[in-house]
């Protein structure tokens, strides 16, 4: 728990550690809370992709953490970097005494999440995981919907990431497609996906996974199916691909229950599908605002993300994914992995 005093009377500073690919969705985010954001460093180990977000977001440059953290009053940094990476980053950021939101998922290893969050707590800062899925209009219905149990009791939950990746995908950076730093396509691409396993539905109690690399040239899996059944009795299943011909098809997720059943599909659970219930409910006339269109599997979450982020550095709110949240899903990543590797099923929770 932070041990901060809240942030107020002026903005925050912000540094951005990593600058490639999902960069831009917190580059988005700060320029759309600038009367609370300031951004104030830039940090990339490659120097043209450093010298490039430099100069478009008009920030100092540096080629290191250290160099940041010694250089730059900051009260936040976003890590941006490859997944493997992110527990030692994260632990340094601390240890500075400045707080901490990384990017999915929090680790690629169960251990080093843990020791995230200890260390995050030791030095009395906030560590923010970004689950911005959960901020889309389709799953905040979804979520309100089973909160309120007009599912009554849910049988079984049935999730789809069927998207593409070309060998060149992988092939862009040495550290893609490998158990170190990246992970596979559950670990990496449909990581806010089984993310919805728990955050949705509640508890899971036994996983049961199988995965393959069958046509990408990487270490980790392009592909992979998983068996859930959560406490509660539900069951569910989950499969997933990197090799849908000839681009993303769909990201969705289906629920039946006793008195309800939903499927929220399109490319990244951007569009309300189906919506029966017995009972009806005032939420109901919303459902096709709620559903958006999108060329991104990232959808539009992140702004939402920050806002809650400010609200919390602020002292206004509580932080809505905080590692412990960040916990929960790589909890059930590692159990997938595990039951893979090992051919069994693996209970939770794992081993602390």
């Amino acid at each position: 728990m932070s041990t901060h005093a809240p942030i107020t009377g002026r903005r925050i500073r912000m540094g951005i550690l990593g600058c490639g690919r999902i960069s831009g969705n917190h580059f988005k985010a700060i320029d759309q809370h600038s009367d609370d954001l300031e951004l104030v460093a830039v940090c990339d180990t490659n120097p043209d992709v450093l010298s490039e977000a430099a100069s478009a977001h008009s920030a100092p440059g540096y080629s290191s953490l250290d160099q940041m953290l010694d250089s730059c009053d900051l009260d936040l940094v976003g890590i941006c970097t490859p997944s493997g990476q992110h527990s030692v980053q994260a632990q340094k950021v601390a240890r500075a005494g400045v707080h901490v939101v990384t990017e999915k998922p929090m680790a690629t290893r169960w251990r080093d999440g843990l020791e995230m969050v200890r260390v995050c707590d030791e030095c009395g800062v906030r560590l923010f995981v970004v689950k911005q899925n959960r901020r889309n209009a389709t799953l905040q219905l979804l979520k309100k919907a089973v909160e309120q149990k007009r599912f009554g009791r849910i049988h079984m939950v049935h999730i789809n990431v069927f998207w593409t990746r070309p060998q060149e995908y992988y092939d862009s950076a040495r550290w893609r497609g490998t158990w170190e730093l990246d992970g596979g396509a559950f670990m990496n691409q449909a990581s806010h996906y089984v993310d919805l396993l728990e955050w949705l539905i509640g508890p899971v109690a036994d996983v049961q996974a199988m995965t393959g690399t069958l046509a990408r040239d990487i270490e980790v899996e392009d592909s992979g199916v998983l068996n859930v059944r959560w406490r509660s009795g539900a069951l569910g299943s989950m499969s997933v691909s990197m090799l849908t011909y000839p681009k993303n098809l769909e990201g969705s997720i289906t629920i039946l229950g006793e008195k309800g059943t939903v499927r929220v599909g399109g490319m990244a659970v951007n569009e309300i599908e189906h919506w029966e219930f017995e009972d009806s409910h005032p939420d109901d006339a919303s459902i096709q605002d709620a559903s958006y269109e999108t060329t991104s599997v990232y959808g539009f979450g992140h702004p939402l993300y920050y806002e809650n982020l400010v609200q919390t550095l602020r002292g206004d709110s509580e932080a809505a994914t905080d590692g412990r949240d960040g916990l929960k899903s790589l909890e059930l990543l590692i159990a997938a992995y595990l039951s893979a590797r090992d051919g069994t099923t693996v209970s939770l929770p794992l081993e602390y």
